[in-house]
């Protein structure tokens, strides 16, 4: 005998995909809402943790900031003090240079030869005299460009005849530029100075 199946097994078997589709569904939104929440945890353990480090960052850069002013007061000072130094070497070494120019002039200037004026601005002195010819004056010039030891680039500002004494002399103004020795720096002189003292 044949048996026949006069069920609707089409609409059962149709009610058993729907189910499986939407179980399926299910589980694939689950298992998604699951994967989300994973990947949202470990996000924000890795932000906290960036935020921890950028923390730590922010007051390494806070003590760097302290430091950093505490360097530059410390340069400032130093500057100050190396500009106090210069300056006492600069007043040790400049105390003597009038000596010093006057013995240069002393023997630089040839007879015959009378200065009368001496003054000095900074590095420049600027000499007035009186000579009996010409060609003294030219000798002054010649010597203090040649052998001096202190004074350098002499120059002949004016020179003119006059009668001194029923004598006709020449009147004449010269100026020179102060330099130091090629033997002597100023430490060297400062050194020699502080000896001295």
């Amino acid at each position: 005998m044949i048996l026949i199946n006069l069920l609707p097994h089409r609409e059962d078997k149709r009610k058993r995909r729907k189910t499986a589709f939407f179980m399926g569904l299910g589980v694939s939104a689950v298992a998604g809402l699951a994967i989300a929440g994973v990947w949202y945890l470990v996000v924000e353990q890795m932000i906290s943790a960036q935020e921890q480090r950028n923390q730590y960052v922010r007051a390494e850069i806070t003590k760097l900031d302290a430091q950093i002013k505490d360097i530059a007061s410390l340069r400032s000072e130093i500057e100050s003090l190396r500009a106090r130094q210069k300056a006492v070497e600069d007043l040790q070494t400049n105390r003597n240079v009038p000596v010093y120019l006057l013995s240069d002039l002393v023997r630089q200037t040839p007879e015959g030869v009378y200065l009368t004026t001496i003054r000095q601005t900074d590095r420049i002195v600027s000499i007035d005299g009186i000579a009996q010819t010409q060609e003294r004056v030219s000798e002054l010039l010649r010597n203090t460009s040649k052998s001096a030891e202190w004074l350098e680039r002499p120059e002949l500002v004016e020179i003119s005849a006059t009668n001194a004494q029923g004598r006709r002399m020449f009147k004449f103004v010269m100026r020179v530029t102060i330099k130091r020795p090629s033997g002597e720096a100023p430490s060297d002189a400062a050194a020699a100075g502080a000896k001295k003292a």
